[in-house]
């Protein structure tokens, strides 16, 4: 069976879609089999992403590892059972075709709370939370004293986690392996950064995921998303020069998915 990669978060703009993308790219390079959905069916960042990247090969006449997008089928509600979600049955079927070809499924979530995320989660081996480095992010994964930075308590985001982690235990499979992943580090404000990485390591301990480094923000991610390009095509396209902060980035990417610690995967992009 394919290893199942979610990208989860219900805030907007912490680079999921990003995340996702040089993930999904990072294996195809490496000679794996990955499949690829988006669940957020008004946006499909990811996957115009994607079929960004195609259109960039075909109008170029070159070819990248690609991992296969496949959209959500349209299903007849008139063919369900009582009871039975069409959401669920959506999701269901695209898994099935993917399921049977791929090493590794990657599925990005919307940006809020719907039905299709929150299955998605269930079926997740690896989840990846990115989220910006402040604590108005944070918010996402606990509830904070606003005076002290104590944790109060989980969100409603990390209670729907640890919903998603029952459900894999009561049918049989390995708990989720979550990794935060702290984006837009920034080189400025240090105390701030000392505190949110203090808060986010107590956390850590307490609802049960990892913690790594992201990306850095950089101008460059906003230039590749149209050609649908990223960090590692750099080299075998020459669209942009392998300048210090490019080199710097790619190392980020290298750094991150070792922290994945995906099965069989040796990092060697």
């Amino acid at each position: 069976m394919a290893h199942i990669i979610v990208t989860g978060n219900e805030k907007g703009g912490s680079g999921k879609s990003t995340t996702a993308m040089h993930i999904a790219t990072a294996l195809a390079r490496m000679g794996f089999r990955v499949g690829a959905l988006d669940l957020d069916v008004r946006q499909r960042t990811f996957g115009r992403y994607v079929e960004n990247r195609m259109a960039f090969c075909e109008r170029e006449g070159i070819t990248l590892p690609t991992p296969v997008y496949r959209e959500l089928p349209n299903i007849d509600p008139a063919t369900l059972g009582p009871n039975e979600n069409i959401n669920d049955h959506r999701l269901s079927e695209a898994m099935a075709g993917l399921d049977e070809e791929s090493d590794f499924i990657l599925i990005d979530c919307p940006g809020s709370h719907t039905r299709l995320s929150q299955v998605a989660h269930s079926l997740a081996d690896t989840l990846v939370t990115p989220m910006n480095d402040s604590f108005i992010d944070f918010d996402l994964l606990a509830r904070i004293e606003p005076n002290t930075n104590e944790v109060l308590g989980p969100s409603i985001y990390s209670e729907m986690v640890w919903q998603a982690r029952q459900l894999r235990a009561q049918a049989g499979l390995k708990p989720i392996d979550w990794l935060v992943l702290r984006n837009r580090l920034g080189a400025q404000q240090m105390h701030n950064k000392r505190k949110v990485g203090e808060a986010l390591e107590a956390l850590a301990k307490r609802i049960g995921f990892r913690v790594s480094p992201g990306f850095s923000e950089r101008v460059i991610f906003r230039e590749l998303f149209p050609r649908g390009l990223t960090l590692l095509d750099l080299k075998d396209t020459g669209v942009e020069q392998m300048n210090i902060s490019n080199v710097a980035a790619r190392q980020e990417l290298r750094d991150l998915l070792t922290a994945l610690r995906l099965p069989g995967v040796t990092v060697s992009v």
